[in-house]
């Protein structure tokens, strides 16, 4: 059952510090973008100067949000070589950066010394952890919620090492 935009962005705009996010998955099937996968197969690039045609409302948010002062930071670990989708989302990720958040990749085999939760995560101002739970193919399945402290800093501690050894989203080649 996927979570609605709406109570998403309930939880993202009560942040008053961070909004940290996990990535772990080469492939995620998102309704809303099967289109946009489509237009980029066929060598559709999103204009750099044409904010109007990005990923809204998603950049709203992130602006409305970061324009508060919450640092919203994005990490993906990837395999190498890297998936059609993942090529496909580096592809626009500088509309996540100019939305305000900091976004880096880390390559899996960087990370094979790493605690790591099982699934992709939010973390809010390092007390309450939104897992997201997909299926094989990649479809979010459900999400689950939780403010137990031993959760937080699990993936306070992961995070925070995946950042660490991250490369940022300008310095990032596929």
């Amino acid at each position: 059952m996927p979570q609605s935009l709406s109570s998403f962005a309930d939880l993202l705009r009560s942040a008053k510090q961070s909004a940290l996010h996990l990535e772990m998955r080469d492939v995620y099937t998102v309704e809303n973008e099967a289109e946009g996968l489509q237009a980029w197969r066929e060598a559709h690039r999103l204009d750099p100067d044409d904010r109007e045609s990005w990923w809204r409302p998603w950049l709203d948010l992130v602006q409305e949000v970061t324009g508060k002062g919450v640092a919203v930071r994005r990490a993906r670990i990837v395999s190498e070589p890297v998936s059609e989708y993942i090529r496909y989302e580096h592809s626009f990720t500088f509309t996540n950066v100019a939305g305000g958040e900091e976004v880096r990749w880390l390559p899996r085999r960087n990370a094979s010394d790493l605690a790591l939760p099982g699934n992709d995560f939010w973390l809010f101002d390092g007390r309450i952890v939104q897992f997201n739970v997909f299926d094989g193919d990649g479809r979010r399945v459900h999400t689950d919620e939780t403010e137990d402290p031993a959760v937080a800093q699990l993936c306070a501690s992961a995070f925070a090492a995946v950042w660490e050894r991250a490369v940022p989203y300008e310095k990032f080649t596929l």
